[in-house]
């Protein structure tokens, strides 16, 4: 099994990045590990025919594919796993964390 691979800049954290930020990075990490599972999982399954174009050089591509395959779904959000899970989590944040978005909403408008 690789690392995540932070390649795609919503799967990286920020150095200072606020909790919620945070929760937001973590819970697409997560699903993405979730879909390099399941993708070597389907491809662990043997079907009975004879590959002609195998070997290890294929089978790095395929998990390198799988890999850039999970990044980018979760990326997306197509799945939509890592908002479920970022929703369900938030609440264990501090109040002012999870409030932050709309205080920070609020001077924008006053200053306009």
């Amino acid at each position: 099994m690789s690392t995540i691979d932070a390649a795609l800049p919503g799967l990286t954290i920020a150095p200072g990045a606020s909790d919620r930020e945070k929760l937001k990075a973590t819970a697409k990490q997560f699903e993405s590990m979730l879909v390099r599972q399941m993708l070597a999982a389907a491809r662990k399954a043997d079907f009975g025919g004879d590959q002609i174009f195998g070997g290890q050089a294929m089978d790095t591509f395929r998990q390198m594919q799988d890999e850039h395959f999970a990044d980018v779904t979760a990326q997306s959000g197509v799945l939509g796993l890592a908002s479920i899970l970022e929703e369900q989590m938030k609440r264990f944040l501090p109040a002012e964390t999870a409030s932050e978005p709309t205080s920070a909403a609020s001077p924008q408008k006053g200053a306009a």
